[in-house]
């Protein structure tokens, strides 16, 4: 096909994309790149909006929900240039496509401090700064200097930290593609650093269902309170629907077995959604995307 013409060492057509996000469910992707320099990035671009062709942006699979049905457009995943760490004058410089795991490893070995708070969120740098992720312990826009992006006509800028603004699992970066982030980060002694983030692991580990197929959690927190409180105190925790439950640990996630379906997955939120705006009257905000 022409829209894949002469890109086919990173193109595939009828891709299945469950395999590459967290639940380990949805259908096909019609077309699947995974562009590995910006030159590469930028033809993809052009061929996608030349032929009205819709875009998902894929990063680390952990926050997303792909329909049974899949996706009638094109998936694109940053790989290659889009993977690098360089560690400069006071901070670090961060492709897109860098998981956050890996990263907070990468930084406690160099001894630099700033993104300790975000060990165990399972994202990749991209898609953690478009949504600011982070959680008790700090979030990741506090950190970011610069932002570098891209958008659908292949410009690339940089935007700089006066010009972001960074909130509640949100930020005003409206650009199809961030390519990555500068970080500021101080020095520090790498056991100090270390030992916070086995504090951070442990206490995930005790409060969130680790080892579950599961996408973080499912709600945001509505002002002054827990999403996750008011789920359990309308009696939700282990209800269900196919093969998809709350959690019976934490009541913000729905963990999944090997007969989920997204269908199940979207019939148990809007169950959630239903019960604790009966119940409370508040009505919760999905922080997962759904495609």
């Amino acid at each position: 096909m022409k829209l894949l013409k002469g890109l086919e060492k990173i193109a595939r057509e009828n891709e299945p994309v469950a395999g590459y996000t967290w639940f380990g469910i949805g259908g096909e992707a019609r077309y699947f790149f995974e562009p590995r320099t910006v030159e590469q990035l930028q033809e993809v671009t052009r061929r996608c909006k030349e032929n009205k062709v819709p875009v998902f942006v894929l990063g680390a699979g952990s926050n997303i929900l792909v329909p049974d049905s899949g996706i009638d457009g094109a998936v694109v995943k940053l790989a290659g240039d889009f993977e690098n760490v360089e560690f400069v004058a006071n901070g670090v410089e961060v492709g897109a496509a860098v998981l956050i795991s890996g990263l907070v490893l990468n930084l406690i070995r160099e001894g630099r401090s700033g993104l300790e708070g975000l060990a165990g969120i399972p994202g990749s740098v991209g898609g953690c700064v478009r949504i600011n992720a982070g959680g008790t312990f700090g979030d990741i826009g506090s950190a970011v200097k610069s932002v570098t992006v891209m958008n659908e006509d292949g410009d690339v800028f940089d935007r700089d930290r006066e010009d972001l603004i960074f909130g509640y699992r949100t930020s005003n970066i409206t650009a199809r593609y961030i390519l990555g982030a500068r970080f500021s980060l101080v020095e520090d002694d790498p056991k100090r650093i270390m030992n916070q983030v086995k504090k951070i692991w442990i206490y995930k580990k005790n409060t969130q269902p680790a080892g579950t197929r599961n996408s973080g959690c499912i709600f945001k927190n509505p002002r002054g309170m827990s999403a996750g409180a008011l789920i359990d105190k309308a009696g939700l925790k282990g209800r269900s629907i196919g093969g998809a439950k709350v959690s019976e640990k934490h009541a913000n996630f729905i963990v999944v077995d090997e007969t989920a379906t997204a269908f199940d997955v979207l019939k148990l939120i809007d169950l959630v959604r239903d019960e604790v705006a009966r119940e409370f009257n508040v009505y919760l905000e999905k922080e997962i995307e759904v495609w």
